[in-house]
């Protein structure tokens, strides 16, 4: 904290309260009279100034006030009738907006399909469960994603429906023991909208105890379309 009060107050007051000591040792103190006379001049210009800078700024909150709450009641007023020929626009017709002079709403641009799903990640824990985690970069603004997971044991068979998760990672509690190799495919689905899928191996083997790990992970080409 400085040596002088921040306000215009306080500061007025600080040196006026000085004034007289001041004048009193004025050499002693290493200054002189005619030095603290012109300070005792200017502190009080100063405070003759102080009321009318308050009242100039009690004036402008209040101007500010009065022009905030006109706006809000104008905006208010105003979108009423905005409202109004939408509503009426509806009916209508479009013809509408050129007689009000308000442009007609952009017709909604459709969004694209959800992502691809990438960097699965996979931690198997102590019970077999294997916990899988991805990334997927969907369109901005898009919303009510949901992934598909299927998986097949080995390089054989038919992918079968392991679950849908809304968000990037799913648990599957049903791994086989002792499988070197389960394949998923994963895919982002939004309504009727639809991503490419992405398919990954994951490896397993055994640690130097002999207990089953994960030793790597890999994506695989994706294929565009499968059935379920």
């Amino acid at each position: 904290m400085g040596l002088l009060p921040e306000g215009h107050a306080p500061r007025i007051a600080w040196f006026q309260s000085r004034i007289a000591i001041w004048s009193s040792n004025a050499v002693v103190i290493g200054t002189s009279a005619a030095i603290v006379t012109d300070v005792d001049a200017k502190a009080t210009a100063a405070a003759d100034a102080l009321p009318a800078h308050e009242t100039a700024q009690n004036a402008a909150k209040a101007a500010t006030q009065t022009l905030l709450d006109a706006m809000a009641a104008l905006t208010n007023s105003g979108n009423i009738v905005i409202e109004q020929v939408r509503t009426k626009a509806r009916t209508a017709g479009d013809g509408v907006y050129p007689l009000a002079n308000i442009p007609a709403p952009a017709t909604p641009t459709p969004k694209p399909p959800p992502g691809q799903p990438t960097d699965l990640k996979v931690a198997l824990d102590a019970t077999g469960a294997l916990g899988l985690s991805w990334k997927c970069i969907n369109p901005p603004g898009a919303r009510g994603t949901t992934y598909n997971v299927f998986r097949r044991i080995g390089v054989g068979g038919e992918f079968t429906y392991l679950g849908g998760s809304g968000v990037k990672e799913l648990v599957d509690e049903t791994v086989p023991a002792g499988a070197a190799l389960v394949m998923y495919k994963i895919q982002a689905v939004r309504s009727t909208s639809v991503g490419p899928w992405n398919t990954f191996n994951v490896f397993f083997g055994a640690d130097t105890g002999g207990a089953a790990m994960v030793t790597s992970v890999a994506a695989v080409a994706a294929s565009p379309k499968m059935a379920a």
